[in-house]
């Protein structure tokens, strides 16, 4: 199968750097110059870019731009201080709503011909991941010291052969979940649209698919997002 035309990938190829299309090779360079890599640094500038622009000179009586961010973050501070509390909120707000705006945005890239989501690989879904799930720990650690293992304990003390197995492993399984339900999906819309182009043609055909893949892109981004304030939320309650 060939790989796609990608207009990042077809710059780099111009100057003489390495990208690679099939199996990333082991040189740092070759690394860097991945398409997953490129494409998740452009969203990086365009979301710095977009902020700058519409919020650098914040105003008493805002304009559209400064209007748009206000909503936006207001949404996002109140439903966290809904879930997690206001201190906890506070803490954690910068790194959970950059998760949002980052993978809403990568999300949504790949349905603009010649860029792909950075989300469609399993690389960077599963950073993401990871940094929740060390940082829910972190927070049952914090607030409950070492008597957070009793999380994985069980209500009672002769459940614990059964029920610390089962809590381990499905403590373990969010790390799957939470990676491959983001890539799994953001994966299957680009091969659709993909298929779909090529078969169907490049205007009306498609035009369905793409609507219900902007619906994907946010609403997956949302329940990302969602699952790492309900793990933070859990890590900082008591064990029943």
């Amino acid at each position: 199968m060939e790989h796609p035309i990608l207009f990042i990938s077809l710059i780099l190829e111009t100057i003489g750097l390495p990208v690679p299309h099939g199996p990333t090779g082991h040189g740092l360079l070759e690394q860097l110059c991945a398409p997953y890599m490129t494409y998740t640094w452009l969203v990086m500038v365009f979301l710095f870019v977009v902020a700058k622009l519409t919020i650098s000179n914040l105003e008493m009586v805002p304009g559209g731009g400064q209007n748009f961010w206000e909503i936006v973050i207001e949404g996002m501070d109140n439903f966290f201080v809904e879930n997690m509390g206001r201190k906890m909120t506070d803490q954690f707000f910068a790194m959970l709503a950059t998760f949002g705006l980052f993978i809403a945005v990568a999300n949504l890239i790949g349905l603009i011909p010649g860029f792909m989501s950075p989300t469609a690989s399993l690389n960077t879904t599963l950073a993401f991941t990871l940094i929740v799930w060390v940082t829910h720990h972190f927070i049952g650690f914090r607030e409950h010291g070492l008597k957070y293992y009793k999380n994985f304990m069980g209500p009672v003390w002769w459940l614990v052969p059964l029920m610390l197995p089962i809590e381990i492993i499905s403590n373990f399984a969010r790390i799957l979940s939470l990676s491959i339900r983001l890539f799994g999906n953001i994966m299957a819309k680009e091969y659709l649209l993909a298929i779909l182009f090529m078969l169907a043609g490049a205007f009306f055909a498609p035009l369905p698919i793409m609507v219900l893949g902007v619906l994907v892109s946010l609403v997956q981004a949302m329940v990302f997002v969602l699952l790492s304030v309900i793990y933070f939320s859990l890590a900082q309650e008591d064990a029943h």
